[in-house]
């Protein structure tokens, strides 16, 4: 038999990368883990971008998904280290009247406060909230016959609409907003099919589990796999960026936490045709820009619930998000976009100096644009909390294409690792059996480019290497 310095290697240390290492090697396979920064972490990493003492999360921030992941639930983190905080407010969506919607853990009084669609919201949630942990690794996994199929069916009904076909249920502005602000995280025009599904599962995570802050940053999380990797005996080497195979020691499984572009760099001469054919023709959606800003005091927000929560979404009404978003969709930078805010360090001191704050923004632009947005997103957070400029200390900001050179995996500023509407939901990167494996032996694909697609949940990684396990361990 061959022999092969490795069972396994993983390219790529971000979540899915980490997710796909452990569950490798807790199946006692030997696992070297590559990164090609000198840190681990992809898109959970935490940084000085301003000033000394203000700690900023550099992509990933607020993670709903890390404490849904059935994946992560599994790993005994908080003996690593990790250690969540959970805000009163998951989320809040302020008008200009000073008022605002709120995501709360209380589903009841969520619904309460939007008063005339009480009935509405409760119509449209309590079926996901009471169905999801029932139905969660299929919805967080590839295509396949459902373990609930009438509980499944339920929530399709639900997630394959758009989330402006769901927005018709809702009489008040209170309630769209508050539905626009979730959808939107969908990064696609909100007439898109399946926009709902992405809105459905953040707010049923955030009645289930709320949507936490990782004390000391983004990068905790990432320590505590890498670190519970390490303990079980996997190895991890930064610091090497792999652009071809032939860098690589030999194993007999290779997964890359990577994107097709990247991937067809790396291994394009070893796949078929029409695999080839596949993953030059994947589409990447809209990019986003980012800034960071260390504050001398906190967010000044006209509704006293936007100053309670974690994350902040503003843009306003259902019907100028929608309009925003379709606007960069189609190449257009909105002058009132849609934007998602983070005040960390209103929950967690580790983030700023005593009586400092540090908050994250970002909105959506066309893929690949280095348009600077900085002033019109400055803007818009004064619009819902006048005052706001003046507690600017300092700032730092990211392009889309910024973004990519940071992280490759942000082709164009696309975070997702890929648009996730109907033609990509269960067939990203190509059209296959199994997503994850590649038309070469022994190669796979594990990054948010296949099912369930972004977020710090790791499922990715997880289902990827349960099929690498199948084919070429044959683990079950």
């Amino acid at each position: 038999m061959e022999r092969h310095d490795y069972d396994a290697i993983v390219v790529g240390s971000g979540p899915n990368g980490l997710a796909a290492a452990i569950t490798l090697r807790q199946r006692g396979l030997s696992v070297l883990l590559i990164e090609g920064k000198d840190s681990i972490g992809g898109g959970m990493r935490t940084a000085e971008l301003t000033l000394p003492g203000f700690q900023h999360d550099i992509c990933s921030a607020i993670l709903p998904m890390a404490v849904t992941s059935p994946f992560f639930a599994t790993l005994p983190l908080e003996q690593f280290g990790l250690e969540y905080i959970y805000p009163e407010v998951a989320a809040a969506h302020p008008f200009d009247d000073g008022s605002a919607a709120v995501l709360k853990r209380s589903i009841q009084e969520t619904a309460r406060l939007l008063g005339a669609d009480e009935g509405a919201y409760l119509s449209l949630m309590q079926p996901v909230v009471a169905d999801w942990p029932l139905i969660a690794s299929d919805i967080l996994g590839p295509l396949r016959f459902p373990k609930h199929p009438l509980r499944m069916a339920r929530f399709g009904l639900k997630a394959l609409p758009s989330a402006a076909a769901i927005a018709k249920r809702f009489a008040t502005q209170k309630a769209k907003g508050l539905w626009a602000g979730m959808a939107a995280h969908s990064i696609q025009p909100l007439t898109n099919a399946t926009t709902s599904a992405i809105g459905l599962v953040l707010s049923a995570a955030g009645h289930l589990y709320g949507w936490p802050v990782p004390r000391g940053g983004a990068i905790t999380v990432a320590n505590a796999l890498a670190t519970y990797f390490t303990s079980l005996g996997g190895q991890l080497q930064t610091g090497f960026m792999v652009q071809s195979l032939s860098q690589l020691p030999s194993a007999r499984a290779v997964l890359f936490d990577v994107t097709p572009k990247q991937l067809m760099a790396i291994a394009g001469d070893q796949f078929s045709g029409l695999y080839k054919w596949q993953l030059n023709r994947f589409r990447y959606g809209m990019g986003v820009f980012k800034v960071d800003w260390a504050l001398n005091s906190p967010i000044p927000f006209t509704a006293p619930e936007c100053r309670q929560a974690g994350t902040v979404h503003l843009g306003g009404t259902f019907k100028e998000i929608a309009a925003g978003e379709q606007l960069a969709a189609s190449g257009g930078h909105p002058q009132r976009p849609y934007v998602l805010l983070a005040q960390q360090s209103l929950f967690d001191d580790s983030r700023a100096p005593a009586g400092k704050q540090a908050a994250w923004a970002y909105c959506h632009v066309p893929n690949g644009s280095t348009v600077d947005m900085t002033a019109i997103i400055e803007e818009q957070v004064e619009r819902f909390a006048p005052g706001f400029k003046q507690t600017i200390l300092a700032r730092h900001t990211f392009n889309s294409m910024q973004l990519q050179q940071y992280n490759p995996n942000y082709v164009g500023g696309d975070i997702n690792g890929g648009i996730i509407d109907l033609g990509q939901l269960y067939t990203r990167p190509a059209l296959r059996l199994s997503p994850y494996k590649t038309s070469a032996k022994g190669l796979y694909i594990c990054s948010s480019s296949t099912p369930p697609g972004g977020g710090v949940h790791g499922m990715c990684g997880y289902h990827a290497a349960r099929q690498a396990l199948k084919d070429v361990f044959k683990i079950n």
